[in-house]
């Protein structure tokens, strides 16, 4: 699927919850620029809280991988985080798809960039919000 620095990021994405995000060390480099529709991070001690902000507001969290394709020093990650938040989807599991941009420094993580529907992953599912997404969503759909 990848080559051995992709398939570590894997196996550390597979694991990651809020008690093991030291082992976020041994895939990213410590100026690490991470990014996603929600938030932008820079260095190892940013990211880490960053990552143990977002665990510890959820009732669980994981990433199931569907594939990757890289080279030397850049890869592509495709994956459906399944996460449940006490407030949101009355608690029930959300499934969101995405990719990862990564790109290497040597053995390590310099750059992360993901991709996926910020609608998708917390907007459709905030009561009130949601309620409107979905009645715009079906709006467009009909022009």
């Amino acid at each position: 699927m990848g080559n051995h620095k992709t398939e570590k990021f894997i196996e550390v994405y597979q694991s990651l919850n809020k008690d093991n995000l030291f082992l976020l060390g041994e895939i990213y480099h410590p100026d690490i620029a991470f990014k996603d529709p929600l938030h932008q991070v820079t260095g190892l001690t940013e990211l880490t809280d960053y990552f143990s902000g977002l665990y510890s507001n959820l009732s669980y969290c994981q990433f199931i991988i569907s594939d990757a394709v890289s080279t030397d020093d850049k890869a592509f990650v495709y994956w459906t985080m399944q996460y449940a938040h006490p407030k949101l989807n009355g608690a029930q599991q959300i499934d969101v798809e995405g990719h990862s941009y990564l790109l290497f420094n040597g053995e390590k993580i310099i750059s992360h960039r993901d991709y996926f529907d910020v609608g998708a992953l917390l907007y459709r599912h905030i009561p009130l919000l949601g309620s409107v997404i979905k009645h715009i969503d079906k709006k467009a759909a009909q022009s």
